[in-house]
């Protein structure tokens, strides 16, 4: 099992027809997840497409993510918890500077984590990521404002997604927010394993 320190990201590539397996290793941590088709990085996942093709918010084992191109990328086929969020973008300094009155303060990021894995293979970077937060746990109210909870999962849960392309890159950060609902307060270890 690859492990992902706190407020650290990796990256990995799977073949169609495998499989990754995201755990939470400790419990209440959320993972910030995105990919992109290794063959063509103009075809990425999108969390919007991917509403719109479930034609739900909320999705889980037999859900697919799709990309910008409406193209099927990966099928959720094992989900332990059912609590994921497809509605937030990543965390970034912008919104430390916004929300935590960070005052200038470099904290870590998902943004900059992804980013940073990508410059290391020598990819392009790119300015906005929109990614599938697994185990955030994400009320959605009647009137239609949004909370984040803390997370529902304990240590040990995980989800499985296979993939449905030739090749598929993605990008798994255990997320930066230390501070508030998001991650319980404070981050902790996701672990990633392939599954051939």
């Amino acid at each position: 099992m690859n492990i992902i320190k706190p407020q650290s990201g990796q990256i990995f590539t799977i073949k169609k027809g495998e499989s990754i397996k995201i755990t939470d290793i400790e419990g209440e941590q959320v993972a910030d997840f995105w990919a992109f088709n290794t063959n063509n990085d103009g075809e990425f996942m999108s969390p919007g497409v991917s509403i719109d093709c479930n034609n739900k918010l909320l999705i889980s084992t037999g859900d697919v993510l799709y990309s910008n191109l409406y193209n099927p990328l990966l099928e959720i086929i094992e989900d332990t918890t059912g609590s994921h969020s497809l509605i937030y973008p990543c965390c970034r300094q912008e919104m430390y500077d916004s929300f935590y009155d960070s005052k200038g303060k470099i904290h870590p990021n998902c943004f900059r984590n992804m980013n940073d894995s990508l410059q290391h293979l020598g990819k392009k970077v790119w300015k906005e990521i929109h990614p599938f937060n697994i185990f955030m746990n994400v009320i959605i109210q009647t009137s239609g404002r949004v909370s984040v909870q803390k997370p529902i999962t304990t240590a040990g849960d995980h989800i499985i997604m296979r993939s449905l392309v030739e090749n598929i890159t993605m990008l798994i950060t255990s997320c930066s927010v230390d501070s508030g609902n998001c991650n319980g307060g404070r981050c902790s270890t996701i672990g990633v394993e392939i599954i051939s």
